[in-house]
């Protein structure tokens, strides 16, 4: 095993140094999207790579407690779609506590909650979403501690471990067939308030798309934060030209945590996009593990990316992918289910499908509920009977070479 780890960590930091030489941003007078919040390139260079180095940036580690108490020590080689999923999450946590126009600056002292958010995704077993507990999460969708994850993969694994995380209280909503159900996603985030909330009380029907939340005064419902994950399929060994238009458009929404895809085995957390190319955040970087200092907080530089972003050409994407919003409030869901229905639905060969009502011939929809267990129980699943258990949902993987 360690001679395994010793060899894909050679591996990895030849990856960055080859990155080192990759062409800087052009100068172009093209605009360049970034989750929801456009640059110009001219001008505003400095801005945007403060921007982009923002993210937080996860990548392989090593030199963690072994997964499982017995397993690999490092995710070198296997670990970078629960990497790009740990990406997409945070961006949606720093959203949710401190606003999409938050920024971070190198030194500086942050506010308590981007620490407490870092670390939730610390690699160990005690940490929300560690490495530790979505690998073993992934054992109830099928993938054995060290096998590679795909996009719908690391999405039905952070919607089960956010049942665990009563601080950040997110409801995870993974779109099935490439439909998003306005009223399921509504039951889900609708909550009423503590103080009103009686035995047998249901929300009052607010499943119009159409309606904007105002506050929320006694007796209505309250909106549980909503992270929206899309898992697509779009085309069969390479992505359709036609879907381009619409993927690069839900960059620009205000909502958008970007995506989750990359190429065969090589996930990439992706942000936003100059031209037909997309700028997106790798994990093939094995850095050694960090813990919590002394004083209760994390050391985060290496949890910055300060070097200028990779970029792709859209066309060299693997065709499997999941796109991912948050919604913080009511208003900004019914406004996404607007642009959807402005800039995706307009297409002939639509990327996804927005329903108002639950199909009525799928099964009923079932709010997902924390398991009346005091861990996620991932550990306790050994045999191949029990796996039973979990809901099994298509897999959307990145193909194979």
């Amino acid at each position: 095993m360690e001679q395994r780890e010793a060899f894909l960590s050679k591996y990895e930091n030849q990856i960055t140094i080859f990155a080192d030489y990759l062409e800087e941003f052009p100068d172009t007078d093209e605009l360049v999207w970034i989750l929801g919040k456009q640059h110009l390139l001219k001008t505003e260079k400095s801005k945007l790579l403060s921007d982009i180095s923002a993210r937080l940036w996860f990548t392989y580690r090593r030199k963690f407690s072994p997964i499982g108490g017995t397993g690999p020590s490092s995710d070198a080689g296997w670990g970078c779609m629960l990497r790009c999923g740990q990406m997409m999450l945070a961006q949606a946590l720093i959203c949710r506590h401190l606003g999409r126009d938050w920024n971070w600056e190198k030194q500086k002292e942050q506010p308590k909650e981007y620490q407490r958010i870092l670390q939730c995704f610390l690699d160990r077993k005690d940490c929300c979403y560690s490495i530790h507990q979505m690998a073993q999460m992934g054992v109830g969708e099928g993938k054995s501690i060290g096998e590679w994850f795909g996009p719908n993969t690391v999405a039905q694994v952070l919607k089960k471990l956010a049942l665990f995380d009563e601080w950040n209280s997110l409801a995870v909503y993974v779109s099935m067939d490439n439909t998003v159900v306005i009223e399921d996603i509504k039951k889900m985030c609708c909550v009423l308030p503590l103080s009103s909330a009686t035995v047998g009380e249901s929300p009052p029907d607010t499943l119009n798309a159409s309606n904007q939340s105002k506050g929320t005064p006694a007796g209505r419902p309250a909106w549980k934060p909503l992270l929206l994950i899309v898992p697509l399929r779009l085309g069969i060994n390479q992505i359709n030209p036609v879907y381009v238009d619409a993927f690069k458009e839900c960059f620009k929404m205000p909502q958008s945590l970007g995506a989750l895809g990359g190429k065969p085995n090589n996930a990439y957390y992706f942000i936003g996009f100059l031209g037909d190319e997309l700028i997106f955040l790798d994990p093939h970087t094995t850095q050694t593990f960090v813990d919590t200092e002394e004083n209760g907080t994390v050391d985060d530089q290496t949890f910055h990316c300060l070097q200028s972003p990779q970029r792709m050409s859209i066309l060299n994407l693997d065709p499997s992918v999941a796109l991912g919003f948050f919604c913080k409030e009511e208003k900004d869901f019914d406004s996404w289910c607007s642009l959807v229905q402005k800039e995706i639905l307009k297409e002939n060969l639509r990327m996804f499908e927005l329903v108002q009502k639950h199909p009525s011939h799928w099964p009923p929809f079932v709010p997902p509920a924390k398991p009346e267990v005091t861990t996620t129980g991932a550990e306790f699943i050994d045999s191949t009977e029990q796996l039973e258990e979990f809901d099994l949902e298509e897999d959307f993987e990145i193909l194979s070479v």
